[in-house]
């Protein structure tokens, strides 16, 4: 049989049977990406990349930010001036294995941006906040983070506001009360300035 002899036979077998052929191939490819997709969602984990960490010196002003709680590595962390939320977590590592996660999805806005001296607390699996968790350090009551209790002791909020006010978590400032129809505007003059969205 010569060379010709054998690729004509064989050419003519791939020429009926292409359809099979490139059927059976695109399953395959459809298949292994689906179990690659599937384990890959089998963790749900939160991950977080860092674009305002310090790394040189020749950045513009800087800020110091304790981050703690439940992250790999807890400690206090210098930024470049707007660097975000998201930075910090990342900079500490990420969230820990004890991190409660549902708390961070609920309450932590990683949009907001980063201010000098301020500590980002992630609570862990089953710890309990305490009421003073929900106060900055200039006394203002934080409202991503305050227990209805702590929201209860603003003027014009009640159990049901304060509720309210939970319930649209995350905020990114004190305006988006407004926005998000949690308080009315004359609420809102009333607390507007013993409140803070950090």
């Amino acid at each position: 049989m010569t060379d010709v002899d054998f690729l004509g036979k064989y050419a003519s077998i791939l020429r009926k049977n292409v359809i099979a052929l490139l059927l059976t191939v695109i399953g395959f490819v459809l298949v292994a990406s689906g179990i690659l997709s599937i384990s890959s969602k089998s963790k749900k984990d939160i991950v977080f990349e860092s674009k305002g960490a310090s790394l040189g010196v020749n950045e513009s002003r800087k800020i110091a930010v304790d981050v703690s709680g439940g992250v790999i590595n807890p400690g206090l962390y210098q930024f470049s001036e707007g660097s975000r939320v998201q930075d910090g977590l990342a900079a500490a590592g990420g969230l820990s294995e004890s991190a409660d996660r549902e708390w961070v999805e609920k309450n932590l806005n990683l949009a907001l941006k980063l201010k000098d001296s301020q500590k980002i607390y992630i609570p862990k699996q089953g710890e309990e906040l305490y009421a003073d968790q929900g106060m900055t350090q200039e006394g203002l009551i934080n409202i991503n983070t305050a227990s209805p209790g702590n929201l209860d002791v603003l003027p014009g909020i009640g159990p049901v506001t304060a509720q309210k006010v939970i319930d649209n978590r995350p905020y990114g400032s004190i305006d988006e009360l407004l926005i998000k129809k949690a308080v009315s505007k004359a609420t809102f003059e009333k607390i507007k300035d013993k409140i803070s969205a950090y």
